[in-house]
């Protein structure tokens, strides 16, 4: 009976390889030894098989999706501080993470000082996004705007435009940062333009709105980006301290409590043990 049960084991294993499910493969032995301890029974060991070949397979289509946004990080809610920013609402972040506002076609635009958060934030509905199975993609302003004039230069321009349109989600960081050219910010103003009211933006910049003009260069055209942006449009103003700045004065606190090391004689100090 042990060699019975032994070669149906190892002709699952087989048959998990020939079907390509490493999830489940990866899960059997485990599983396996449930169902010996009596934990679990052969219908809820099938379950918990192709539970952990589903939870693989979807694991992998995150990892794709996400690559294929160009996020420059993983972020989520979960690790934000709010404790640190009391200005952010959290009742607001909360409902902004139901993805309802994807639905609507609603913008977001988090504005402050750098350092606070903004780009924490964009990136963790980035991420709840493509949890939920949609497209996303994000570029800084400056790196959007190069990909425009370099399909401009190209003669490929129409299809780009079109091509940004096609994502659920679409994040424009760093808004202000850089300075940009009047063309780049007439690229900009169509990507906008072709969105608006088809799918969601979400923005962050360091300067208020009466600055945008200044950014972009012309004040009739930021009057009218900003137009378009706020018709359907959830604004996050985070007015508090500088996360990086808190990491570095907590480092200098950290130095300066840190033990002086003996000296040698002659006033040298003695080499880490």
């Amino acid at each position: 009976m042990k060699a019975t049960v032994s070669a149906l084991r190892d002709r699952l294993r087989t048959q998990l390889a020939d079907l390509k499910m490493p999830g489940a493969l990866e899960a059997i032995d485990g599983i396996l030894h449930q169902v010996d301890g009596g934990q679990l029974s052969p219908p809820a060991a099938m379950v918990a098989l192709l539970d952990a070949q589903i939870g693989l397979r979807n694991s992998r289509r995150l990892q794709t999706a996400m690559r294929s946004s160009r996020l420059p990080a993983i972020k989520t809610l979960a690790d934000f501080d709010f404790t640190f920013q009391p200005s952010v609402k959290r009742d607001q972040i909360d409902s902004l993470h139901s993805l309802g506002f994807l639905d609507r076609r609603e913008n977001i635009i988090l504005l402050g000082p750098p350092g606070v958060g903004k780009t924490h934030l964009a990136l963790s509905l980035a991420v709840a996004t493509v949890e939920s199975g949609r497209r996303v993609y994000y570029a800084t302003l400056a790196e959007l705007i190069a990909s425009l004039e370099e399909a401009q230069q190209a003669g490929t321009l129409q299809h780009r435009l079109k091509t940004l349109g096609f994502s659920t989600l679409m994040i424009v960081d760093e808004i202000g940062y850089l300075p940009i050219s009047r063309t780049g910010a007439m690229l900009f103003f169509q990507v906008m333009a072709r969105r608006y009211e088809r799918a969601s933006t979400i923005l962050t910049s360091n300067k208020t709105f009466e600055e945008w003009g200044e950014i972009f260069g012309d004040e009739v055209m930021a009057a009218a980006l900003i137009d378009r942006l706020l018709h359907h449009c959830h604004i996050v103003n985070i007015r508090g301290n500088s996360y990086r700045l808190r990491h570095h004065a907590d480092l200098r606190s950290a130095l300066r409590g840190a033990p002086a090391k003996p000296k040698e004689k002659g006033g040298r100090e003695a080499p880490a043990s």
